[in-house]
């Protein structure tokens, strides 16, 4: 019988860290020879490229509301702004009454922040909906309590685009649901019906539908009858919109197993329970990244209606330089100040969309 006596085994090296910036940097930059040389090539070009817009953004920049020293400065005039900051945000509204601009932009972003909130997501919240738009529509407009009159067509700025980009989406989501469901239904003519709507709305650009809402549609009303311009861009905003998210939702749609749905026959649901309970509570969460994608192109689609002389944030801002000779050589300056708002906004929304990916997928993590 032979005894089996104890070897040592000798310490080996200690596990790579991948916690740190140090660690995050050879992961991701330099993981191997190719990622390395890719990475200084970048690097290289940003230090080519960044200390002169640097210099040329910040240490040589005007900030002084004087178009003469930015005439004569070799910087970027960020005076611009300072001086055209009132028309650029809330662009044709009368100059007097900006500050019922300014509360009701302040009433619609509250709205949005607390509908993206859990906390806030009880039945009360379409009611406060409710109260918060008509607030906003009463105040915006005017001609009650001593407030002036208003016309939607001298609405722009900031507070246009947020209320273009919100209801339209707030409206396009429901519309696009039933579409896509009505695209898979089992009876041809609704089937027929959603298929012809998606593929005329996406067949034409923005600008068409547009176009078509403020100039051809009024032609097609009977003699006397109008809807206000801001209801009809709205609406066309709402109708392309509600094209685009329905393939996204209808994606989802055909990623459940057909199995599942066959269960649920086998249980005894019906149709509406099944697709409440079972089929779109799966599909919708597949599809966050693309609705979310949809959202933020919709917002950036709102610089479109300057063509049906609705001016929202890009198009207030073109009229600020355009008024003024003296500032009209600095819309650089201003183009990229309208930038970073929408970056704001487009990477809050992006930022959420993650929150939600994280949320609805907990059950699945491991």
């Amino acid at each position: 019988m032979s005894v089996q006596t104890f070897q040592s085994v000798g310490a080996r090296p200690a596990p790579i860290s991948t916690e740190g910036w140090i660690s995050w940097c050879r992961i991701n930059l330099f993981n191997d020879w190719k990622t390395g040389l890719g990475t200084l090539a970048i690097g290289a070009v940003l230090l080519a490229l960044l200390p002169p817009l640097f210099r040329w953004a910040l240490l040589d920049a005007v900030w002084v509301a004087d178009y003469t020293v930015c005439h004569e400065a070799s910087g970027a005039c960020w005076g611009v702004v300072r001086e055209k900051f009132r028309f650029i945000i809330f662009g044709r509204y009368p100059f007097t009454e900006h500050w019922r601009a300014l509360v009701c932009t302040v009433i619609l972003l509250t709205l949005i922040i607390a509908s993206c909130m859990r906390a806030c997501w009880k039945p009360w919240l379409a009611a406060v909906w409710v109260l918060g738009l008509s607030f906003y529509f009463v105040l915006m407009r005017g001609g009650v309590l001593g407030l002036s009159k208003v016309d939607t067509d001298l609405w722009s700025g900031l507070p246009l685009t947020i209320l273009l980009a919100s209801l339209s989406m707030t409206m396009a989501f429901p519309l696009a649901l039933f579409i896509a469901l009505g695209r898979r239904s089992g009876m041809p003519a609704i089937r027929s019906l959603c298929t012809i709507y998606v593929e005329l709305i996406r067949g034409v650009p923005l600008i068409s539908v547009l176009f078509m809402a403020s100039f051809m549609f009024p032609l097609l009303m009977p003699q006397g009858f109008s809807i206000d311009v801001l209801v009809r861009v709205l609406a066309g905003i709402t109708l392309f919109a509600a094209a685009y998210m329905a393939e996204v939702i209808r994606g989802g749609l055909q990623a459940i197993p057909k199995g599942q749905i066959e269960a649920a026959a086998t249980l005894g649901l019906s149709y509406w329970q099944t697709q409440r309970k079972i089929v779109l509570p799966q599909a919708l969460a597949m599809v966050v990244p693309g609705i979310m994608n949809n959202f933020i192109s919709t917002f950036k689609d709102t610089s479109l209606v300057a063509i049906v002389s609705l001016y929202e944030l890009t198009g207030a801002m073109g009229m600020a330089m355009n008024s003024d000779a003296n500032w009209r050589p600095f819309r650089i300056e201003g183009y990229l100040f309208i930038a970073m708002i929408y970056f704001i906004f487009c990477f809050s929304m992006s930022r959420y969309s993650l929150w939600i990916e994280k949320q609805v997928n907990r059950g699945t993590q491991r």
